[in-house]
């Protein structure tokens, strides 16, 4: 049987693109010009571009043309974590410790031991967690400025779980979700295990295009907005009271429910109300303590409208039974004595040292940030090329994430996010000496 034309073309370019003869961050023929050299029709050249994206190839960026991506990078460019290569240097993932926090486990383990109720945590606990400790993450959840009493919270295993048991309860597949252009990308992979659709709103400056949430709304049967008010990832905002307020009612008006995710809220001084204290009754509020303590800590919050926690509970009890009762018993210990107090504030002034060296360091290239947050946004200069500054990158033993995992819509911008949080302290400024060195030279390579 013969072989269709463009099926021809499309193997072609595999092969050159697979063998290294094409090489990351080439620029291809234009769509014209691919199908005058290859004798075929306009829309069939479209067609040889769109397969090879389909396969991972190429990237096509509308006004600059389709480029050869680095295929050497893995899936995600980075953000499917793997154990990284002895030696690499992480400026992908987060997960920010302080000296002296395995001292506070091997304590807290110590104390733990000599509890009365230890037997207790080996058996089956309460799908949304103890009594008591509701109570605990109320008071805690109060002093972020959100008042809840314990019957609105729920216990997950880490904020991950929260997001996901809150859409498993809330939602249904093909459902439409209004999120940021850029926004977390496991949000991203959630939506799409559970086959809803992100519809993406615009970035402004200080926040979300609210302007175009309600063309949104008009247009579609947008059902819920997730949403990051508070240190935003990746883009480090802090969206001011009024637009909290105006999102406030648009999701009233509009019948939306809002997903808050504050995984990074604790970094930012004094922020202005939580989305779910200013609207209550339709905002599901989720956090952990993940970044702000550690991330093999897998306790996170959720605090819900009343009528949607018995939802919420049964996606706990089918996903994971109940989070597990040792690491919540720690963590509500922690709670209680103000060491998770102490360790925020530490963090904090961590995350602004970390940022300074950034600012000083990355000075005269673009910068996204927040002063106290543990990332950096790095728009990159018009030729240069973001898979082919990763993979160079990943030479050099250093793993950095490119746009790509966290937007919402195609084309990705060309850009890099720089987590500041997980390298030892002495090595950030050089590593981000020669961040800035390949960026340089990717620009006018």
């Amino acid at each position: 049987m013969a072989v269709a034309r463009y099926k021809v073309v499309v193997d072609a370019f595999a092969a050159e693109i697979r063998a290294g003869r094409l090489s990351a961050g080439t620029r291809l023929p234009t769509h014209r010009q691919l199908a005058a050299r290859e004798h075929i029709a306009l829309v069939t050249a479209s067609r040889v571009y769109a397969e090879l994206e389909a396969m991972g190839l190429v990237s096509a960026e509308q006004g600059r043309g389709t480029f050869v991506r680095d295929i050497v990078l893995p899936p995600g460019h980075g953000i499917d974590q793997r154990s990284l290569a002895a030696g690499t240097i992480d400026l992908n993932f987060n997960y920010p410790t302080l000296p002296g926090q395995a001292d506070l486990l091997r304590t807290a383990l110590r104390e733990l031991a000599a509890s009365g109720d230890l037997e207790a945590l080996l058996r089956y606990q309460p799908h949304r967690g103890r009594p008591h400790d509701l109570a605990v993450v109320a008071r805690h959840l109060g002093l972020r400025g959100l008042a809840v009493s314990a019957e609105q919270v729920l216990i997950v295993n880490g904020g991950q779980h929260g997001l996901a048991t809150t859409l498993m309860a809330t939602l249904a597949p093909g459902d439409v979700i209004a999120a940021d252009a850029l926004t977390y990308p496991g949000f991203k992979v959630l939506a799409h295990t559970l086959r809803l659709e992100l519809a993406a709103l615009p970035a402004t400056p200080d926040g979300p295009d609210l302007d175009a949430l309600e063309q949104l709304c008009a247009q579609r049967r947008v059902r819920a907005v997730y949403s990051m008010p508070t240190l935003h990832n990746p883009l480090g905002w802090v969206m001011d009271a009024s637009a909290r307020l105006r999102l406030a009612a648009i999701a009233r008006r509009r019948g939306l429910l809002i997903i808050e995710d504050a995984a990074y809220a604790y970094l930012a001084d004094e922020p202005p109300p939580p989305l779910a204290a200013l609207a209550p009754d339709v905002t599901v509020y989720v956090s952990g303590l993940s970044k702000s303590v550690a991330t093999g800590l897998r306790v996170g919050f959720v605090a819900a409208p009343a009528p949607l926690v018995p939802a919420i509970e049964r996606a706990i009890r089918v996903t994971t039974w109940n989070a597990p009762a040792i690491t919540t018993a720690i963590a509500c210990r922690w709670l209680e004595d103000g060491t998770v107090g102490r360790l925020e504030a530490g963090k904090r002034d961590d995350a602004r040292v970390r940022q300074a060296i950034a600012r000083e360091v990355l000075a005269g290239l673009p910068q996204v940030s927040h002063p106290s947050s543990y990332f950096v946004w790095l728009p990159l200069p018009e030729e240069a090329r973001a898979d082919r500054i990763a993979a160079s990158l990943a030479r050099d033993h250093i793993s950095v994430a490119t746009a790509e995992p966290y937007a919402v819509s195609a084309p990705a911008p060309q850009a890099v996010r720089l987590a500041l949080g997980s390298t030892e302290l002495p090595s950030l400024r050089p590593t981000l000496a020669r961040v800035r060195q390949v960026i340089d030279e990717d620009a006018y390579r």
